[in-house]
């Protein structure tokens, strides 16, 4: 269902939840990493119905399987990206919209962080990112436009 690279991404997701190292994800768990993610007061109410989302505790393999429950019928990454990031398909986005995303959301980046970014990525004079060249450095490590 998965290709090996989404495994091992899955692999790694399932670690950073998984914080007591136990091989289970439990109420706990999920309480630490959505506090981790700014959701501070979940009750413990909704924690119980996501652990019972699963039919058995949820080890890695039933972690998969209810990402691959989840994600059947979903749009691929390109199609999602192009949907909400980039709709007209431009391969660029507005230098506010990315830095209100990066400073709010989930790992939220600092004011050194951003500096940091638009240095190394400097928007074009109408404020428009290339986050297509953005994300080839994240994963291959050297500018596209370079290589």
């Amino acid at each position: 269902m998965f290709e090996q690279s989404q495994i091992q991404e899955y692999k790694e997701a399932f670690t950073i939840i998984d914080q007591n190292r136990d091989g289970i994800i439990s109420k706990d768990n999920l309480r630490d990493v959505l506090a981790t993610m700014g959701q501070l007061n979940t009750s413990n109410e909704e924690l119980e119905a996501m652990v019972k989302e699963a039919s058995s505790p949820i080890n890695f393999t039933v972690f998969l399987t209810m990402f691959g429950e989840k994600l059947k019928g979903a749009d691929p990454e390109d199609v999602i990206v192009s949907k909400v990031l980039d709709p007209g398909a431009t391969g660029f986005i507005k230098k506010e919209f990315l830095e209100e995303l990066l400073t709010t959301q989930c790992d939220r980046f600092t004011a050194e962080e951003m500096t940091n970014l638009w240095a190394a990525f400097p928007p074009d004079v109408a404020g428009n990112v290339d986050y297509k060249n953005i994300c080839y450095v994240i994963t291959h490590g050297e500018d596209k436009d370079e290589a």
